[in-house]
């Protein structure tokens, strides 16, 4: 099992970035996909057609977020879940975010670290540059 570690800077406060994952309408918006999201401890959710889905571990709005996922890849065990922690930091012109995924099956490595990049990311910092 391997680890993702990345950080993405936003210029939007930590609350705005907490809501685009946390919100189910923002995280349709910004996944282009149907969401399903609990804000409660334990509660579920499903993206991407049921692609991921998971629980929540830990929710601090604004702050910090641990979700167990689980994505539908081959080879990725049907009651396997890797633990992405998201921790929620301001800085001077908005929010720096502090990603971890930890568990994840070898196979699967580079394809979800460019895919955080390309489904979350970069569409996250697009959704908020065009509120500004």
């Amino acid at each position: 099992m391997k680890t993702i570690q990345q950080t993405v800077e936003f210029n939007a406060s930590p609350m705005e970035v907490y809501e685009l994952l946390m919100d189910e309408v923002k995280h349709s918006e910004i996944t282009d996909s149907d969401v399903e999201m609990s804000n409660e401890i334990e509660g579920t959710f499903e993206i991407f057609d049921g692609y991921c889905h998971g629980y929540n571990i830990e929710l601090e709005e604004g702050k910090k977020i641990v979700q167990a996922w689980h994505f539908e890849e081959d080879g990725w065990d049907e009651d396997h879940f890797s633990i992405c922690t998201f921790i929620f930091e301001p800085t001077e012109h908005g929010t720096k975010l502090e990603f971890t995924q930890t568990d994840v099956p070898d196979h699967t490595l580079d394809a979800l670290s460019s895919g955080w990049n390309q489904f979350y990311w970069e569409p996250m910092k697009d959704y908020l540059n065009h509120l500004n």
